[in-house]
């Protein structure tokens, strides 16, 4: 049988779409029937897939990084309660609730009732599912230990999925913080300050410096504010169109290396993923130099990305890992020492767990500590800014005052 995507019409007249199984498009059109339903189109999900324009319906729009972590780990459970993977395919299409989901599933069932392995069904759709997903069901097939590969690796993508959530929910605070800060700050400086200000200028009295000050920012915030923040976000359309070209954008992340905070959270992240990622890949029984190449493909810096690809050429020549990934000094030392040391015992796979536990730990304390430090700074700098602001409207104040008396 194989899967059919259809749109049909209800009793009520409400229009429904989804998938079927069938023999047949003949075959799909009576099942709806026999449903209630009257099919307004019905179209095999293969050729569906193959048509230009439409092949992204299977890309991750269909499947989250977040979707794919669920799945994994329902797939992982139904195999190894022993449903084959044409059942367990069944059960995630008939559970996942999102419509682009069960059309993905759906083809992949119909390419391994077709007699293709489920490593090349999920091949396929390469966009909603990344190499290492894919090399390491293909091991895990070869090796008869599908449910314990899947098992990894749904505790993989959860992991990485967490990391990513606990450093995004950290920076939160301190983002919407100076957000806000800007925007409360501008509607001062654009709005309050000129209408206070006003009353100063009709007195003819020389105003104070600071005043004076205030008044030019405003005065050029009101003027020219719009023309700066259309320059800026020119700049950054720029910037992104010139970061295409792959030597400018070489340079700009090693650039963001050298740079301190930055520099170390884009090392930690990318040393975390990578020593994860291979691990994962060597203990489910992928060739070490497989391995690098797929772990190579989820390290989002260049430079670093580059580093791994000649580590790769000199562990085919028969160097050492640990040497090899040393020899650019871009991965944090741990790193490196964890992995010299699986080198020497024979437990490769174990220290890269080991140093991909590690590094992820200190990340997120690192990024805990740095933030809470974050918080109490803006707020600091934010009340000096309102300081200055009153200081500067009160001044005046007095001074008419002291002249009143």
């Amino acid at each position: 049988m194989s899967g059919f995507e259809y749109s049909a019409l209800e009793a009520t007249g409400r229009e429904t779409r989804g998938v079927i199984e069938a023999d047949t498009e003949r075959h799909a059109r009576s099942l709806l029937r026999e449903r209630g339903l009257a099919p307004l189109a019905v179209e095999s999900i293969r050729s569906a897939a193959a048509q230009s324009g439409r092949s992204d319906r299977f890309s991750r729009p269909g499947l989250s990084r977040k979707g794919l972590a669920v799945v994994t780990r329902q797939f992982a459970t139904l195999v190894r309660a022993g449903l084959t993977i044409e059942e367990g395919l069944n059960v995630l299409i008939e559970q996942t609730e999102s419509a682009g989901a069960r059309t993905l599933f759906a083809a992949v069932r119909a390419r391994v009732l077709e007699g293709q392995s489920l490593s090349h069904s999920l091949a396929e759709f390469p966009n909603a599912f990344p190499q290492i997903y894919r090399a390491m069901i293909e091991a895990g097939e070869h090796s008869g230990r599908l449910g314990d590969v899947l098992e990894r690796l749904a505790d993989y993508t959860e992991n990485r999925e967490a990391l990513r959530d606990q450093v995004i929910i950290a920076f939160i605070y301190p983002v919407l913080l100076t957000v806000v800060a800007f925007l409360v700050i501008a509607f001062l400086v654009t709005y309050v300050v000129p209408q206070v200000t006003r009353v100063f200028a009709n007195l003819g009295q020389t105003l104070p410096l600071v005043t004076r000050v205030l008044i030019a920012i405003s005065d050029f915030a009101r003027a020219s504010g719009l023309v700066w923040l259309a320059g800026l976000a020119g700049a950054v359309f720029a910037g992104a169109l010139l970061l295409r070209d792959e030597s400018r954008k070489r340079r700009w992340h090693g650039w963001l290396l050298r740079v301190p905070l930055v520099g170390r959270l884009i090392r930690g992240v990318n040393a975390a993923r990578f020593a994860d990622t291979l691990g994962i890949l060597t203990a489910s029984g992928v060739p070490l130099l497989a391995s690098l190449q797929s772990a190579a493909a989820v390290l989002t810096n260049l430079p670093m990305r580059a580093a791994v690809d000649e580590a790769v050429r000199r562990v085919r020549e028969g160097g050492a890992l640990a040497p090899a990934l040393g020899a650019a000094k871009l991965f944090p030392p741990i790193v490196i020492h964890l992995i010299a040391s699986g080198e020497a015992t024979g437990r490769l796979d174990t220290m890269l767990a080991r140093a991909a536990e590690a590094q992820s730990r200190e990340l997120v304390n690192w990024t805990r500590g740095l933030t809470a430090l974050l918080g109490p700074l803006l707020i600091v700098a934010m009340g000096g800014i309102v300081l200055f602001l009153v200081v500067a409207i009160l001044l005046p104040i007095f001074e008419m005052n002291q002249l009143v008396r």
